[in-house]
């Protein structure tokens, strides 16, 4: 017999507790901008060094792009593989300045040791998507290309065309259910994992359940985030030495609003 208020079994006991989630208001986004710039500031400008990284690895990517296209499905699987543990260096510099401890460039480097196993799976679990995505990508080039199978050259000719209105509707709204459940996994799964060393789907459930209840919000921090590193994207990567830590920092704070004891 057991207690009918308490865990049945001493497994249960010990079972991952999901963490509470809160509701903020719609101008939470804004609010995360502005304490990430703080942390920015506040922390020497650290997180440039990882907006740095970011910049160098898009900049390799088109590199190879424009000389060696073939290899560029490899490379940014790579980027979403070490994406997150990047990460987790900017979010440590905010974390530390939570803490109320030293600023260290040093040791957020390594600050994915604190939970390894289950960043390197959420790791995985992106670049997985990215590859899945990738696919359905082809396939659905091939189901509208006039062409026997669809080389680089075709994609960029009929992309271009204004005849294909039909497959560039179809192609941005799969590219949109892709992009929502990577980004409802994502929103803040990689501060969870890092502060509270967290298991990998209590994680992602957590971050789930924060979008489900912030709809609004979460969805607008999404458009910040695609505007930022977009622009950066699309105008010059060395932007990212700037932006990518912002929203770095400012994810942090998004972690520490949304997600309760």
């Amino acid at each position: 017999m057991h207690d009918a208020g308490g865990p049945a079994t001493v497994e249960d006991a010990l079972a991952p507790r999901a963490p509470t989630v809160r509701t903020v208001g719609f101008e939470a986004p804004l609010r995360w901008l502005a304490r990430g710039w703080d942390d920015f500031r506040a922390t020497g400008f650290r997180g440039a060094f990882y907006g740095a990284v970011f910049a160098l690895m898009g900049t390799l990517i088109a590199l190879v792009y424009a000389t060696r296209w073939q290899l560029t499905m490899g490379l940014t699987a790579g980027f979403f593989l070490m994406g997150p543990f990047v990460c987790t260096g900017i979010y440590e510099l905010s974390r530390q300045r939570a803490r109320a401890e030293p600023v260290s460039l040093r040791t957020s480097l390594a600050c994915w040791r604190r939970n390894p196993g289950a960043v390197a799976f959420f790791a995985a679990i992106l670049t997985f998507a990215m590859i899945v995505w990738a696919r359905v990508s082809v396939v659905l080039f091939a189901l509208f290309s006039t062409t026997d199978f669809p080389t680089l050259q075709g994609v960029i000719a009929q992309i271009t065309s204004a005849r294909n209105l039909e497959f560039l509707l179809v192609w941005a709204g799969v590219g949109f259910v892709f992009a929502t459940l990577v980004f409802a996994i994502s929103v803040v799964s990689i501060p969870l994992l890092l502060d509270r060393r967290a298991d990998t789907m209590v994680a992602i459930f957590t971050s789930v359940r924060a979008l489900l209840a912030n709809p609004g919000p979460v969805y607008l921090w999404a458009a910040l985030i695609v505007l930022l590193v977009g622009a950066s994207l699309a105008l010059w990567f060395g932007l990212l030495v700037v932006t990518a830590p912002l929203v770095g920092h400012a994810t942090w704070h998004a972690y520490r609003e949304l997600v309760g004891d």
